[in-house]
Parts: C-alpha cells; structure tokens; sequence
C-alpha cells in the first residue's frame, strides 16, 4: 500500500513523497525531520493506529492529514472521528484493508491531497463579533407558522464536523424535517447517520426511499443516491434515485435543492456549508426563483475547513446571511 500510494503521488507534478512509515510511532519520529505538508494515514496499523496518532498530530503540532480508510464499518465509524478529532478528509480503499488496486482511485486521492495542503485546520472558535454579509439589503423574511416547512442543508469536505455544530444544537420539537447532502461514498453516510443521532436531540437517520418527511427528523442522503422530494397527496415524501452524477456527485446538492424548486408553497432554509467545488450553487439560483420564502444562509470563510462551495454561492448574491459554523443552528432557529 505504501509503495502504490507513494508512486500515484509522487507521479503528480506538484507533489513530492517525503517518507513512508511501517506505522504512526515512525510516522511520529519521521514527521520530525521531514515536515511534511500533508500526512496521509492509515486507520488500521500496528503498534500505534491512525486515531491514535491523528489525536498526538492536531494536539501537539497540527498538520493536514488525509485518512486512508476501509469500508467496513468499524472502519468508517473510526473515519468520522478522524474527522471529528481534525482529520481534513478520507478516501475509502476499494476493495477491504490492503487493496492493490487503490488505483482506481487515484484521482480522487490526488486531488485531496491537493485541497488538503489549502484547508483550515484551525478548530473554529466563535468569533468575537459575527461574520455578515457586507453592503448586501435584504428584506426581513418572516416564515408563517402555518405553512410547511423544510431545511436543506449541502456540505462535502470537512462537512462530518460542521454537521455535527448544527445538528446537534436543533431541538427535538424542530417544526421542520432536515435534509442533509454530505458528499460521501456507500457505506459512510450510515455511521454518519447512527453517530449524529447518538449526539442529538432531533431524529437523525440515513433516507429512506418513500418515508414521509417528519418534523423534528434529519434525513442524511444515502452514499451514491441523490435525496429529492415528491409530493404524496398533501404529505411530502423522501424519494432517493441514482440518476446520473452531477458535477461528479451523486448524492448532490444541486438535485436536492432543485427538487425542492418545485414547491413553491413550502418555506425553505437552504444551508452551505464547507466543501470544495460549487456544488450547490446552480441549485440555489433555482430555489431562489421558485420559492418566495427561501432564506439561503453559507458558512463563513473562517470556519470552513475549504470554502469552495460557501464561496461560490455567495457570489451569486443570493446568500441572505453567512455566519460562522457554531452560529448556523441559532440563525435557523432565528426563522421560526
């Protein structure tokens, strides 16, 4: 595994494989000397596993790392606490614990090494004053008790833990379901799904084709799905599909905010968060001309562990408010 990541690696012009380790003490006692930019780290490894040595990396030197990891599930159970404990991003082996043919993968490797070398790997703090759009007029939107309502939220990199801010500050008695699109494979947004709910007071769960949507209940997009809405009579339905990729993700944000275009009837919150592209974006310009009572809210540069997709959709101007990441679930609640 060492020997075909370091070549995939070292291939790419602007990429340069400083060392390789048997495990994370010699990743430690290398990192010394070496000072590299990024570290990628396996989950599984002897002697010292990569929780363990990600824990000793963000507490006494931070550094991006990228975690190399299986799909079983304790396997993508410890990948999200990578992420909680500071872990930039994962890339999920192909085919179990030594898989040869993590070729199939380069790309994807390769381009978040890439990011990983940019991103904010700070913990985010609240500022001592908030973060707002500048010179931007917005008209108060005041929601109606009456009318359904539903928040959508879309993140990719960095988004287990930005989800994991706003989720867990909602109330169990949300007068809204949540949609959720974290741009993740099969396999990972279910471990999502189970450790968010463990944290939080509302009902979080991986969607379900044809659930009725419930107050009070997040619903994360299934890895490889797109999550939409339909309407069944006059309840509103879950309905996820593997038509084609957009922009390269499938689930996407785009098709799930373009889905909810079609209900110009329903309030909607639409969140982006962190993430690298512009996934989102398009579909956001469609929600915002469909739906009268949409209030688009992006996360602040300064939180974000990329601002690719927040970055986008604030400059199409249509972002009514972008606030730090611990000030998203207050500024939601703000709309009730």
């Amino acid at each position: 595994m060492r020997k075909v990541l370091s070549e995939m690696l070292n291939q790419h012009p602007r990429l340069q494989v400083v060392g390789t380790a048997r495990n994370g003490e010699d990743a430690l006692k290398k990192r010394a000397t070496l000072c590299p930019d990024v570290i990628t780290l396996d989950v599984e490894m002897p002697i010292m596993d990569g929780l363990e040595t990600l824990k000793y990396i963000m507490d006494e030197d931070p550094c991006p790392v990228l975690m190399v990891s299986s799909t079983t599930k304790v396997g993508a159970e410890n990948t999200l606490l990578a992420i909680e404990y500071g872990a930039v991003d994962f890339v999920a082996k192909p085919s179990g614990a030594i898989s040869l043919d993590i070729k199939k993968v380069e790309h994807l490797i390769i381009e978040k090494v890439l990011q990983a070398a940019k991103a904010n790997i700070r913990k985010p703090t609240l500022p001592t004053k908030e973060v707002k759009l500048h010179g931007v007029e917005r008209t108060e939107v005041r929601m109606q008790s009456h009318k359904k309502k539903v928040i959508a939220i879309g993140t990719s990199t960095g988004g287990p833990r930005a989800l994991k801010d706003v989720i867990t500050n909602l109330p169990a008695q949300l007068a809204a379901p949540v949609l959720i699109v974290q741009h993740m494979p099969p396999g990972f947004t279910l471990s999502l799904a189970k450790r968010l709910n463990s944290l939080s007071e509302v009902n979080v769960k991986e969607a379900k084709d044809g659930e009725i949507l419930q107050n009070g209940t997040a619903y994360i997009a299934p890895g490889g799905y797109h999550l939409t809405v339909k309407k069944i009579g006059s309840v509103f339905a879950v309905h996820t599909h593997q038509d084609e990729a957009r922009r390269g993700h499938r689930p996407s944000v785009d098709v799930m905010f373009e889905s909810l275009s079609s209900f110009p009837e329903v309030e909607t919150i639409a969140v982006i968060m962190t993430g690298m592209g512009a996934d989102g974006t398009e579909g956001l310009i469609k929600l915002k001309r469909s739906v009268p009572n949409c209030y688009a809210i992006a996360e602040a540069e300064e939180s974000c562990t990329v601002f690719g997709m927040p970055r986008a959709a604030v400059q199409t101007k249509l972002v009514d408010e972008s606030v730090h990441v611990q000030l998203i679930s207050e500024r939601i609640l703000k709309r009730f």
